[in-house]
């Protein structure tokens, strides 16, 4: 196969920042996909419906001219969270969830959830109001090995809180190991997940590759080679609780070579051409559409989309850097080659 046209995609787990960064990130989305959900962990966090529609309208005016593009929009859950505040977001049409942040976890999630039986009674009226919860899906106990928090975070949190809430609906954003894949498929209707492109492509094995290697760096982070096949074969295997989620991340260059570097991979530059690559190596390029273009809209309600894109299969070599504001960030496979290209015509 030489080229492939999809349905246009939608990322449905996308960090955009704001601002000046925003605007040198988003036109890489925009291009490869017709909606993202946009998270909400700026500083300060968006905890609220009306900060989410002005957030969401930012980005709006940051398009470049004649971009078709529709930003989701998901709030930051935290103790103090009011349950008020989920009628609020329903009725706005533009927010299709909170994001479960436990305290501590990943990027600007100081503010997050501490112990998520104070946040019970918002999760009731998300169950009432059908609004999904995104969850980020580790332990924090500093005790507990990096390695293991996705596990222990589906004993101790995941699984409880999916029995208390028989009809939340939740997505386990960007499973990284096979208890997580094996989670999903034996659990309730109602429970999907989000799989990155770099949890398709990398093993563990690449932070460390040459040297530490620290724009391979990301929460939750990359494991062992036999999780990373597993999620392929569930990413692969056409299964509808499984859609596209990049958790692109992008960071300056300085906040990701740095003494205490940041965690996060930015790859909305190549995102759709990257999943591409996993499919085809797993033999089910023609099942991309439906993880890429269709799961997720239907497991969020959606309208799926009209227009379309096609792949063809031409290698190009990743800059080393894009701009991201005033400083640089460097993007996944920078300065080596993607196999797919999204084309132009």
């Amino acid at each position: 196969m030489t080229a492939i046209t999809l349905r246009r995609p939608d990322d449905l787990h996308l960090h955009l920042r704001d601002g000046e960064s925003m605007r040198s990130v988003l036109p890489f989305t925009a291009a490869r996909f017709a909606r993202a959900l946009v998270m909400p962990n700026l500083r300060p966090p968006v905890t609220g419906t009306p900060q989410a529609l002005a957030y969401r309208q930012r980005i709006l005016d940051a398009l470049p001219a004649g971009a078709t593009f529709e930003p989701l929009m998901t709030l930051y859950l935290t103790d103090r969270t009011d349950p008020a505040e989920v009628q609020r977001a329903k009725a706005s049409g533009c927010v299709l969830g909170f994001k479960l942040y436990p305290a501590g976890a990943t990027t600007h999630s100081d503010a997050g959830v501490t112990d998520i039986r104070k946040v019970d009674a918002v999760l009731s009226r998300m169950e009432e109001q059908d609004l999904v919860l995104q969850v980020h899906g580790e332990v924090t106990d500093p005790n507990v090995d990096v390695f293991d928090r996705e596990a222990r975070f589906i004993d101790e949190v995941l699984a409880p809180l999916a029995a208390r809430h028989p009809r939340l609906r939740i997505v386990f954003e960007h499973i990284t190991t096979r208890a997580a894949a094996q989670f999903v498929l034996g659990s309730r209707p109602g429970i999907a997940a989000t799989v990155t492109p770099q949890h398709l492509l990398m093993n563990r094995n690449a932070i460390f590759a040459g040297g530490v290697r620290p724009h391979h760096y990301c929460l939750p982070v990359l494991k062992r080679e036999t999780d990373r096949e597993a999620l392929l074969t569930v990413a692969t295997g056409g299964d509808s609780r499984f859609f596209l989620g990049t958790d692109s991340a992008p960071h300056a260059r300085g906040a990701k070579e740095a003494a205490c570097g940041c965690a996060g991979i930015f790859s909305a530059h190549g995102a759709i051409e990257l999943y591409a690559e996993a499919f085809e190596a797993a033999g089910a390029l023609p099942r991309l559409e439906a993880f890429a273009s269709e799961h997720g809209a239907d497991f969020y309600r959606l309208p799926r989309n009209e227009g379309r894109i096609t792949l063809v299969r031409q290698s190009w070599e990743v800059p080393r850097s894009y701009a991201f504001g005033a400083e640089e960030l460097v993007p996944l496979r920078a300065g080596e080659s993607i196999g797919w290209r999204l084309s132009e015509g």
